[in-house]
């Protein structure tokens, strides 16, 4: 199945920007009071022109309490500026009092005001309103979810030059929502994006060129964009570096090199780069092998919901290495990556209840756990099931595939 892109929503962005000085005036005066950095004559010279009721003045003096310059910050009184302005049609005014709603700056949270002020911005052309009134839909902020609507948005922004919408639009085109599904697309987008520098994008980009999606397959170049976005610290692209000197793709082979790079995501809370950091430990590539070390980072990933980290520290506890040998604790994290359908834990977890170690003994338990693993493959815990089944009965048989049926994945995998 194709991996899902994350689209980075927007709702945050401010425009703070002033217009270029040009001829002369209290406004453009203040403007350049302002980019000079003399922001108690700003402050002076936008609330004259402000009082006359001037919607840039009012625009301005907002800008000035949000930032807090020339003035102790104050966001409601920013709000209160921007909606002056706004209410005179003023663009910039309208998106940024858009964004005081739906950040509850100023003012209590309220979607449906942010995105009504968005579409009064957006439908002037105002880019990043564009931008965020798509994310309102992609995400159904304020207004129902419509994935449709996302694109078209997303689409005027992006064809103004704005990053994040030519990410979200190729984030769209990947997943196949609002659009047909087209990896051309989404690649084509995610590049304009990328060689802006954001960083969402080069990650994805990375991912496109690893799996040949929309691009030819090309380690190397995946490797180039995951650096650029691991560079500017995004924990999910410094795990794919990790990921590629560890396995040589795209660059030789280093096992050092790649615990560097695993540590530095694992030292923002990345799950799948915490587990790694445990691996490398565990087997003793490009550091010393230490069980302790590796049962310590297989936790911090287990404690966030990685399958993979769980079933881990479930073999180290189940076989006393790093940590004291627990059969009880050894089924507990067996048993968490199993729920998530994780097939070498449901082999485990299946092997348990076969020996009562751990938990007590449970033919009927060991078939069910035996079976969904088998279901995914899993040639050992198909003979094992065949095994358990010259201990039942045909009604525990009857029972164990009923159990098998029924059963649902409870995911807790953290967010990649």
């Amino acid at each position: 199945m194709a991996p899902m892109f994350r689209a980075f929503f927007s709702t945050i962005i401010l425009v703070l920007s002033f217009a270029t000085p040009v001829g002369a005036g209290p406004i453009e005066d203040g403007e350049a009071a302002y980019v000079r950095g003399d922001y108690t004559t700003a402050m002076r010279l936008f609330r004259l022109a402000a009082d006359q009721g001037q919607a840039r003045a009012q625009y301005n003096l907002g800008v000035m309490y949000d930032e807090g310059r020339g003035v102790p910050r104050n966001n409601a009184e920013a709000v209160k500026w921007f909606r002056l302005a706004a209410d005179q049609g003023n663009a910039s005014a309208q998106h940024n009092l858009a964004v005081s709603y739906a950040n509850g700056q100023g003012v209590p949270q309220n979607y449906a005001e942010a995105a009504k002020w968005y579409r009064k911005a957006a439908d002037q052309r105002h880019a990043p309103a564009q931008s965020n009134l798509g994310a309102m839909y992609a995400d159904g902020r304020g207004i129902p979810q419509d994935y449709a609507e996302a694109v078209k948005w997303y689409r005027l922004a992006a064809d103004q030059g704005v990053a994040i919408a030519q990410h979200n639009l190729g984030a769209l085109y990947a997943n196949g929502q609002g659009v047909p599904q087209n990896y051309a697309e989404a690649a084509k987008w995610y590049r304009k994006a990328a060689d802006q520098g954001f960083a969402g994008a080069q990650n994805n980009l990375g991912l496109m060129y690893t799996d040949g999606r929309g691009v030819p397959q090309d380690h190397a170049e995946a490797l180039k964009w995951f650096r650029k976005a691991a560079d500017q610290g995004i924990a999910i692209a410094q795990n794919h570096v990790g990921i590629r000197y560890a396995s040589g793709q795209g660059v030789p082979q280093n096992d050092a090199e790649a615990v560097n790079w695993f540590r530095l995501a694992a030292g923002q809370g990345f799950a799948d780069a915490q587990h790694n950091v445990g691996l490398m430990h565990d087997k003793g590539r490009g550091v010393a092998q230490n069980d302790a070390e590796a049962a310590k980072w297989y936790r911090l990933a287990a404690d966030q919901g990685f399958a993979l980290a769980q079933n881990n520290l479930g073999a180290m506890y189940d076989n006393g290495r790093g940590v004291p040998k627990n059969p009880a604790e050894a089924a507990k994290w067996f048993r968490k990556a199993a729920d998530q359908g994780h097939a070498e834990a449901q082999s485990n977890l299946g092997l348990m209840y076969a020996k009562g170690a751990g938990v007590e003994q449970d033919f009927v338990r060991a078939h069910l756990w035996f079976n969904l693993s088998a279901a995914q493959g899993n040639q050992g815990a198909a003979k094992n099931r065949d095994l358990a089944i010259q201990r039942m009965t045909p009604a525990q048989i009857a029972e164990a595939q009923k159990l098998a049926r029924e059963w649902k994945p409870t995911i807790t995998q953290p967010p990649r």
